[in-house]
């Protein structure tokens, strides 16, 4: 089990929770435009501070020789001179008292250190006793000319750098560090608050994306916008467009739908008084056939977009999903000769969901209607409606035991006027709407439909949270 949720941790398909830390870490380096951004930055801001300090160091290593030895050298006299010949232990322990050095005294009369415990000093580093050496002048002479001293009398007085003095440096290099993370982290707040606006239009494009125009990806500085805010207007002025677009096209199809009753309506009338003779009898139920099936096109249109529509009015009452289960059957009897042959399987105790009868009424009716329309082999078992609660909801599923349909084209199923090449055609009945009304309705009671091959069949399932 370990190995399987290693395996999905490494193709982001798994929870967060079951990764290592390196691994959610390197995924939100991966997918946080902020981080990298902080982390560019800095990389950036360390690269330019050690190369500036390099050349610093360089140019300060290059010059001290030239600029400083000469003032190291004539203080370093005058500091011999002070200590005196013979030389003062007292006067040299008073210099290394008041100076950040250390004094050595080796002679015949004197051998005196002002700190026994420290090692010799050596200001010379490797690198510049190279230089000297290609120079052609030794490295010890160098030292012996900047940092030691003879008397006239024999001593041999050596100056160094007190150790002691330097014990505030893990102090400072704590402190830079310190100071450095709270840069670092100051600059991620202010990439967070510049990048802030591409949240509002993720959530933005998500709303204008399920169809919710009514709220507007809010615009930083409208007065002046930076480029996040031009494409924030741009993307506002996008969805307009659309809401437009969708509109026109809603009002349209509302219009024809309402246009079309009138003449389909005389239509129907004058078809039904025709003569009852055999000679016309097969043509007028033709016609009555055709026209009906046009009238409950334009039926489901005009429910379709009452229902796409944001404001999309439900009369909910109280509604035993088993009973209406039972009288949709009924009622399908009528039309299909094996809708008796349904087996309802509704577990006890369901309790009653607040629901639009009619809209349930609509849902039932298409999804049984589509599950016998697609079970011609009658040695195959008869469709079966499901009622089960599950997690806080009703689920509603409905299967068939026909051909199935191809995987390909289970995302597109519940489209408007969505039908596949290579099965569920046009001759087998309906235009595509049965189950994008369902879809429709079921969004419309916060629910959800889902379709998935059975195998064989293809079963529809639909979720009605239970509210208290």
């Amino acid at each position: 089990m370990k190995l399987v949720r290693r395996l999905l941790c490494l193709d982001g398909t798994d929870d967060e929770r079951d990764c290592p830390w390196h691994r959610r870490a390197r995924r939100a380096v991966g997918y946080s435009l902020r981080i990298r951004l902080v982390l560019v930055f800095m990389a950036l801001a360390v690269t330019v501070a050690v190369t500036f300090m390099g050349g610093v160091q360089k140019a300060v290593s290059v010059g001290w020789r030239e600029a400083a030895r000469p003032l190291l050298m004539d203080y370093v006299d005058r500091l011999a001179a002070e200590i005196g010949s013979p030389p003062s232990t007292e006067r040299a322990e008073a210099i290394a008292k008041r100076l950040p050095v250390t004094l050595r005294i080796d002679g015949p009369l004197v051998n005196w250190a002002s700190h026994p415990d420290q090692p010799r000093s050596d200001w010379m580093s490797d690198k510049v006793r190279r230089e000297e050496h290609w120079n052609g002048h030794g490295a010890d002479d160098q030292g012996r000319r900047l940092l030691q001293r003879v008397t006239a009398d024999g001593h041999t007085i050596e100056f160094g750098l007190n150790a002691l003095s330097w014990d505030k440096r893990p102090r400072i290099a704590w402190g830079t560090l310190t100071v450095l993370l709270l840069l670092t982290a100051l600059a991620y707040v202010y990439v967070r608050h510049l990048l802030r606006p591409l949240d509002d239009i993720r959530r933005g494009a998500q709303r204008f994306g399920e169809g919710n125009f009514a709220q507007a990806i809010p615009v930083r500085h409208a007065h002046r916008p930076d480029e996040l805010g031009q494409l924030a207007a741009t993307i506002n002025t996008m969805g307009d467009d659309i809401h437009q677009m969708l509109e026109a096209k809603r009002a349209l199809l509302l219009a024809m739908s309402h246009e079309l009753r009138s003449p389909l309506t005389r239509a129907r009338l004058n078809t039904e008084l025709l003569p009852e003779t055999a000679e016309v009898q097969a043509q007028r139920d033709a016609l009555m056939r055709d026209l009906s099936e046009m009238a409950g096109l334009i039926t489901d249109l005009l429910e379709s977009e009452r229902l796409a529509g944001r404001h999309a009015a439900l009369h909910r009452e109280p509604v035993d999903l088993a009973t209406l289960a039972r009288e949709v059957i009924v009622e399908l009897g009528g039309r299909h000769a094996g809708a008796a042959a349904i087996v309802l399987h509704a577990e006890a105790g369901l309790p009653p969901l607040s629901l639009d009868r009619s809209r349930m009424r609509l849902l039932l009716r298409n999804l049984l209607d589509n599950s016998l329309r697609h079970s011609n082999d009658p040695t195959a078992p008869p469709p079966e409606l499901h009622l089960r609660l599950v997690q806080q909801s009703i689920e509603l599923e409905v299967r068939d035991h026909g051909p199935g349909v191809p995987a390909e084209h289970l995302p597109h199923l519940a489209q408007a006027f969505y039908r596949p090449d290579t099965a569920r055609q046009r001759t087998t009945g309906g235009v595509g709407l049965g189950l994008y009304l369902c879809r429709l309705v079921s969004q419309a009671h916060g629910g959800t439909l889902q379709m998935r091959n059975a195998e064989p069949g293809l079963s529809v399932s639909v979720r009605l949270p239970v509210v208290d």
